[in-house]
This record gives C-alpha cells, structure tokens and sequence, in this order.
C-alpha cells in the first residue's frame, strides 16, 4: 500500500499528540484542527469504524478500479487498518466463498459488526468471524446502519426510506429478524444516521449538488423533525456527548461541525467523496478518520477546543 506519510512516522505523531480541553465536553470555544494526515492506497473506501476493543479500524472497500456503488460485482471487501492507517489484514470479512459487494456504512457494538450492501445487512462476530448476511425485502440503497436500544435502523438513500431490525443482533437468532419501515416518503434522502437522544435518530440527506437537504431527528414513534436548514449532499454524522454533530459534505468537500446555537462551522475541506467516517477518543482529542471514497485515502483529523 503506497502512502503519503510513513506508517511509523504517524504512529509516532499520534502517540505524541496532546491537548489541553477535551472536545466531548461542554467548555466553551470551538472545535479546531490540530493537524492532518493522508494515508493513500485504498479501492473506493466508503466507511471507518473504530473498534474500541483492539483498537484499530475497520474499513469497507468497494474494491475495482471504477466507481460503481451499486454494482453487484462480488469485489467488495472489509480490511483491519491500524490506527497509522496501516492495513493489518486486506480481507477480514466476509470470509472465503462468500460474497460482498459494495459494503457501505459500519457499525461497532459490543463485538459485533455490521455493514450494509446494497439490498441487505451483514452482521459478523469480530473474534469467531462469524457472519450473517439478511436481505432487506424492497431496500433499494441500503446506506448507514445505527444500533439504537436493542434495534438496528437502516437507511435507504435512494428510495426515501429508513428501515428497522430487530433484534439488532441476529447473528445467532434461529429465524429472521422483524423488518419495519420507520420513515418512507418524505424528501429526506437519508444517508447518514446516528443515535439522538431519548432514543431518537438523528438522520442527514443525500440527494444531489442541486438539492440541498439538510439535518433531522427521527422520534422513537416515527415523528420527523427538522433540525437545519438544507445545507448540502450529505453523507457521515457522529454526534458528541455536547450534542455537537460532526457530518461531511460532498457539496462542499468538507467536514464541519453542527450545533443548533453555533450553526454549521467548517472544520477540513479538500474532499471529493467524503463518506461515512469514525471517531475515535484519544487522550484529550478526537481523532477523526474520514474516508474520501472518490480519491480512494483516508485523512486523518486531530480535534482540539
């Protein structure tokens, strides 16, 4: 894998790294980029998930040499990828003979994965390996998955729709898990999502460079909220423990932060395909890893107050 950085030299950085406020909390002053990496040599990445156990990503890898998410093609692929942007392993799921296609948004609880591909959902042990594949009747872009109580919402992009599954953890369940429609109908897009409180879900669009769309909240009874103003095209969403939201947009190429008091503020630009990217805690700092699913690397954002 060819890099712009050495993997030892960003190691050593990020072990270095200090900050003086942590971002996860409530201080006043804003959000600002303490430095930025590029780690390059990845096929259409499309999502990062940090798993707090071994502490190291997992990155979906549409795999080819064009860009076709909803191509059934079998090339899809998830690596473990060291927090330097090392990857550890190119294949860790699925296992050999069974096929992946464009895997999209992940999602990490409790030793569990899951990854959503095209019409179904994926959900695999992270220490036997173990995985499930559960198609999804009528999904058309199965987008971002979220784990919110004991159940799994879904999003689907191109058909307006947002899906629930529960239980969430059906890898060992005897039957198929029960399959709802939540949302559907009401110009949302939806690509990014992501747990809200009071068991809501917090839901970004995704539609085109000439149709904005904006933030939302999903009531645990199904009641939409909007919550900003159309900003852009969309894609990943992480909200703090402030309530401060992290998303990227393919408008602008940007990652920026969202709150209802400070507005949208921009954090990093330069993307072409920013996707659905991870956080992960680091000392008094964020570290952010976002995916440029078009320039096919993953930049590495350190966050400070």
């Amino acid at each position: 894998m060819s890099k712009s950085i050495s993997a030892v030299a960003l190691s050593a950085f990020l072990a270095a790294a200090q900050f003086a406020i942590s971002p996860q909390a409530s201080a006043q002053g804003k959000l600002r980029v303490v430095s930025e990496q590029t780690v390059t040599g990845f096929a259409f990445p499309e999502s990062a998930a940090y798993d707090p156990g071994e502490k190291v990503l997992y990155v979906g890898q549409f795999g080819g040499t064009e860009l076709k998410p909803a191509e059934k093609d079998g090339l899809g692929k998830i690596s473990k990828v060291s927090l330097a942007g090392k990857i550890l392993e190119e294949r860790v799921f699925p296992a050999a003979g069974e096929v992946m296609n464009k895997p999209k948004g992940i999602w990490i609880q409790r030793g569990r994965l899951w990854v959503t591909d095209i019409d179904a959902v994926w959900i695999f042990d992270l220490k036997s390996r173990k995985g499930r594949k559960l198609e999804i009747p009528g999904i058309k872009f199965a987008n971002d998955p979220a784990v919110v109580g004991k159940a799994l919402y879904v999003s689907d992009n191109r058909d307006d729709k947002v899906y629930r599954i529960e239980p969430a953890d059906f890898l060992n369940a005897k039957g198929d898990p029960k399959i709802t429609q939540v949302l559907s109908g009401k110009s949302v897009e939806p690509n990014g999502i992501y747990p809200g409180p009071g068991g809501s879900l917090l839901v970004v669009g995704f539609k085109s460079d000439k149709e904005a769309r904006g933030i939302y909240s999903l009531s645990a009874k199904g009641e939409l909220k909007e919550l900003s103003k159309p900003i852009g095209r969309l894609d990943g969403l992480y909200r703090m423990k402030d309530g401060t939201l992290l998303v990227t947009d393919w408008n602008s190429g940007s990652l920026f932060s969202w709150s209802a008091k400070a507005g949208m503020e921009k954090l990093a630009s330069g993307f072409r395909g920013p996707a659905d990217f991870c956080v992960v805690p680091e000392g008094k700092g964020l570290l952010v890893v976002v995916p440029d699913l078009v320039k096919g690397e993953l930049r590495m954002i350190r966050l400070a107050m």
